[in-house]
């Protein structure tokens, strides 16, 4: 199968544009499949995107797990590739289909999260920081701190995402900078931070619509935030806010396609990978998201320098400054519980 679809996509490619006439479906994140790109993708191609969001890693195994054949992609993060494989839910990838896997940064190419057994599972795509962010008017000095969430003054104008990892969070503000190896009793004291900062939360975010329009709305004024996207989003409908990177360091992640074990849209999802590493789709998902991308050579080519530097373009290394995501394993439902819990409250 592997030298078929090789064989066929490099046809295609010679013969040009080569109509599949044919559907992708993909589970994935606001953004990633934006009209912007995705219709000269559709026009080019033949296929037509049907896509379906997500507001957590949480929700890959679910929707998959749930059956029917629905989904021909998704796009996991770091922390949540490798359930995936270990699920059975995706298939190893022909990267001999994808054009541009070479130019591919080795660093995220070297991550073990997308790979088993020497096969690769999954397709770098975007990287960042979960950052913080605030209200330019609500604070005459910058906050600085993690802490600055748990400020008794910013009643009902707090928000944190509805996450896992707002367990994170409170752990680099209790001190527990090992936050992906926490003890129970460190997950505990995480769990009562949060619990403790409850009654000051507005409202915990699922998608970035939600926040931003938190935002526009002032009913928000201090969160945390996927780096670039909203604060984009609030800045494009004349809202001022500012990231920014606290004392107590920031989260990392990456997220890669993967493909759905035995989608039978072959020919349409590796058309779509294609597209998601060229030019169009990296500079179409750094645009609308403002997201980093993997694939450098692309990312030279269709962005100004101004916006290559401003999103680490020259430095993939910035990411080794943050925490980046790994997978919970044995632990995952020690913290998902621990967050439940706080919901619950």
């Amino acid at each position: 199968m592997k030298k078929t679809l090789t064989a066929m996509l490099t046809l295609g490619l010679a013969a040009g544009p080569a109509l599949a006439e044919g559907t992708v479906n993909v589970l994935t994140w606001e953004g990633y499949a934006d009209p912007s790109f995705i219709t000269k993708f559709e026009e080019e191609s033949g296929c037509k995107v049907s896509a379906t969001y997500v507001g957590s890693n949480d929700d890959f195994a679910p929707k998959l797990l749930g059956g029917g054949g629905i989904y021909d992609l998704i796009t996991p993060s770091i922390d949540t590739t490798a359930l995936m494989i270990d699920l059975g839910l995706v298939e190893p990838l022909d990267t001999a289909a994808i054009t541009g896997w070479n130019d591919i940064y080795p660093k995220f190419l070297s991550q073990e999260g997308i790979q088993r057994d020497g096969a690769y599972y999954g397709m770098p795509y975007v990287w960042g920081a979960i950052a913080f962010m605030y209200l330019d008017s609500a604070f005459p000095t910058p906050p600085t701190s993690i802490a600055d969430l748990w400020n008794p003054e910013l009643k009902g104008k707090i928000s944190l995402w509805d996450d896992k990892s707002s367990i994170y969070v409170a752990a680099r503000k209790n001190g527990d900078m090992d936050i992906y190896n926490l003890t129970d009793e460190q997950i505990e004291k995480a769990k009562a931070a949060l619990v403790e900062q409850k009654p000051l939360v507005r409202k915990y975010w699922a998608t970035a619509g939600e926040l931003v329009d938190l935002y526009k709305a002032g009913e928000v004024v201090i969160s945390n935030t996927w780096a670039g996207y909203q604060s984009g989003l609030l800045k494009a409908e004349g809202v001022k806010v500012t990231e920014f990177i606290p004392k107590e360091g920031a989260e990392g992640w990456m997220d890669s396609w993967m493909v759905v074990k035995d989608t039978p849209n072959k020919e349409c999802a590796y058309k779509f990978l294609n597209m998601q590493l060229s030019e169009l789709g990296q500079c179409g998902v750094a645009n609308v998201n403002g997201y980093s991308v993997a694939n450098a050579a692309a990312a030279k080519a269709c962005m100004p320098a101004e916006q290559y530097a401003a999103l680490h373009q020259d430095d993939p290394n910035y990411l080794d400054s943050l925490q980046v995501w790994q997978a919970l394993g044995d632990r995952f439902e020690a913290y998902t519980n621990a967050w439940n819990a706080v919901k619950a409250q």
